[in-house]
């Protein structure tokens, strides 16, 4: 049998599920996932191995009109997900009427590689909706074969990626068998960082912070991790620490639990907060943290 593989890319709007699904795909936590918008900054690639195929999913922000660099460098992470594709997978959820971006959207109906559209959250929907909600994408998309999913619940989701494999082109893997994804160690430290601010604090705090960690030193039975919550302004920097350092110390607690699990090792962590000015309209400091890529 000829090995299969490609690369899959999940696009759509903020909040509709997209890394929900990479991790049920992957059966690892690669995304962070909060309730919140633009939780995806980065191009994360999930891969999952089979003996006969490679499937490189490929999760990416959700689209939205960019009001400053940070999110003009997010875009351009989405508009990349359309050039190396092989198959497109693009994500609703019950209730959405369009895609916030008409590009975006015309380069979907006039794809020319397989496009799977999933409709998700149908477990917070009835069947008459469905039905309603498959012929109104249906006609809005006819190039894409549509499958109600739930996510979360795990439904249908073995469906889809049954059909991704028959859709595989012939390949061999791009990437070693046992690999399950394109990030470093480092990187998930950040983002599990940044995953217990979006979920601890409120209105801007969480858009105005990148996490950069410094020093990753593995010993046999732990791993020893300082990393650095950057903000833009003083005030945040207060808000951040909390009242004697509560609020930060909450935030290592949680991100220490969630690593040992990921990492499967005693983990070590120490976490700073500097100022680091207007960072997300300095095109330095966001090459800096991986977003300019040009």
């Amino acid at each position: 049998m000829s090995h299969k593989a490609g690369f899959v890319n999940i696009i759509g709007n903020p909040n509709v599920g997209k890394s929900t699904l990479m991790n049920a795909m992957v059966g690892e936590k690669l995304s962070i996932i909060t309730s919140k918008a633009q939780t995806t900054r980065h191009r994360i690639f999930g891969i999952v191995n089979d003996e006969n195929y490679q499937i490189v999913f490929s999760d990416t922000p959700g689209i939205i009109k960019p009001a400053y660099d940070l999110q003009t460098s997010m875009m351009d992470f989405v508009k990349s997900a359309f050039s190396d594709a092989d198959i497109l997978i693009y994500m609703v959820e019950i209730g959405e009427k369009e895609l916030k971006d008409e590009e975006f959207f015309n380069k979907i109906i006039h794809a020319k590689i397989p496009v799977l559209l999933l409709l998700n959250k149908i477990d917070k929907s009835n069947q008459e909706l469905l039905e309603e909600q498959v012929q109104a994408w249906q006609a809005k998309v006819p190039n894409a074969e549509i499958f109600p999913i739930s996510a979360l619940e795990n439904f249908n989701v073995q469906e889809v990626l049954n059909r991704i494999v028959e859709l595989l082109p012939v390949s061999p893997p791009y990437y070693p068998k046992d690999a399950l994804t394109d990030k470093p160690e480092r990187f998930f430290v950040n983002e599990t960082i940044r995953e217990k601010i979006l979920l601890n604090y409120d209105k801007e705090i969480p858009y105005a912070v990148e996490v950069e960690t410094e020093e990753f030193k593995e010993e046999e039975n732990i791993i020893r991790i300082k990393s650095v919550i950057m903000v833009e302004r003083d005030t945040q920097k207060g808000i951040i620490i909390g009242h004697k350092g509560a609020a930060l110390k909450k935030v290592g607690m949680q991100a220490r639990a969630d690593l040992e699990l990921f990492f499967d090792k005693q983990i070590h962590i120490e976490i700073f907060v500097k100022v680091n000015k207007d960072w997300r309209n300095n095109a330095f400091q966001l090459r800096r943290f991986g977003y300019n890529q040009k």
